[in-house]
């Protein structure tokens, strides 16, 4: 059998070989270095293999990875599809609620067949389908106390794909106790936000220093006020992107910083923010370090309300 693997990863030998009668050449054959990859897994994973700074390391890291989705609408839906195509090992998915017609607008896990099935259980099925090799475990509850606690635990990476705060500030909390890094993303109307709160670092944010409770921020639901769909597909990938740089230990993530999408003017802008050292949740541990960013940003203007093992 011939093992799939990406040239580039390849440190050749050279074999020499030759014809009667004809110049003998060298040519290389590839040596593939030691991985825990099968056939098929080395064929699928190759153009994340390719990437130098993922590698074969990087995507078996993916493969052993944990990610808790909280949420499966409108951003946990693409979040999830993309953690299941890029290989994540295991995925929780958490959700109370049943498929409606008016989630096939932008719950792309979601089918007409499937109205009036539990989320979780109708995401399980088109995740199977994707990558049968993904174990999924479905969660149909909101997540809160212990089950929430134990979720959370369980996990190497958490994505925030709620739509509230009191869940929000929950998982935040949740994720804070057990040192597991979150990414939070929302969207409403036009506009999106992402950030990650990694609690791995002594001076990481969390999502309460960002928006305090009682802050004059409005709550704002796509139920009520619209949300356009394409931008839930947006706000989602970029979770599913910074869940997966987190699992796999590269890039710089979106700690400290506050990702701003504006899907009117197709717009991204980038602003920072620090731990709020009278943060009732984690200001009990000072900043040592500061956090990349490219502005500075109070908690108040931003526009959008809203345990990785190697």
């Amino acid at each position: 059998m011939i093992r799939a693997y990406p040239p580039r990863q390849c440190k050749a030998t050279h074999v020499t070989i030759g014809i009667i009668g004809a110049p003998i050449r060298r040519i290389s054959r590839p040596r593939i270095p030691d991985s825990n990859l099968n056939d098929d897994q080395l064929l699928r994973y190759s153009r994340h293999i390719l990437l130098d700074e993922l590698g074969i390391e990087g995507q078996e890291k993916i493969l052993r990875g944990h990610a808790l989705v909280v949420g499966a609408g409108g951003l946990g839906c693409p979040a999830a599809l993309y953690l299941a195509s890029a290989g994540v090992g295991t995925l929780t998915l958490a959700d109370a609620d049943e498929v409606d017609a008016t989630n096939l607008q932008r719950q792309i896990l979601h089918t007409e067949a499937r109205v009036g099935m539990a989320k979780v259980d109708s995401a399980a099925q088109a995740l199977a389908a994707l990558n049968s090799t993904v174990r999924v475990i479905p969660r149909r509850e909101r997540l809160e106390g212990a089950a929430l606690e134990e979720c959370v635990a369980a996990a190497d990476v958490v994505l925030d794909c709620s739509d509230n705060f009191a869940t929000r500030y929950a998982v935040n909390l949740a994720c804070l106790r057990n040192k597991t890094p979150l990414v939070s993303g929302a969207a409403v109307r036009f506009g999106g936000q992402v950030s990650v709160f990694d609690f791995r670092r002594a001076d990481s944010p969390c999502y309460h220093c960002l928006f305090p409770d009682g802050a004059p921020v409005a709550e704002e639901r796509c139920a009520v006020t619209g949300v356009f769909a394409p931008l839930t597909g947006i706000v989602g990938s970029l979770q599913a992107a910074e869940a997966l740089k987190l699992l796999a230990g590269v890039g710089e993530p979106l700690t400290g910083r506050l990702l701003l999408v504006d899907s009117l003017t197709q717009t991204f802008r980038t602003v920072a923010f620090s731990r709020d050292p009278d943060c009732p949740v984690c200001g009990a541990v000072k900043s040592t370090t500061p956090l990349p960013g490219h502005n500075s940003c109070s908690h108040h203007n931003c526009s959008t309300g809203k345990k990785h093992r190697t």
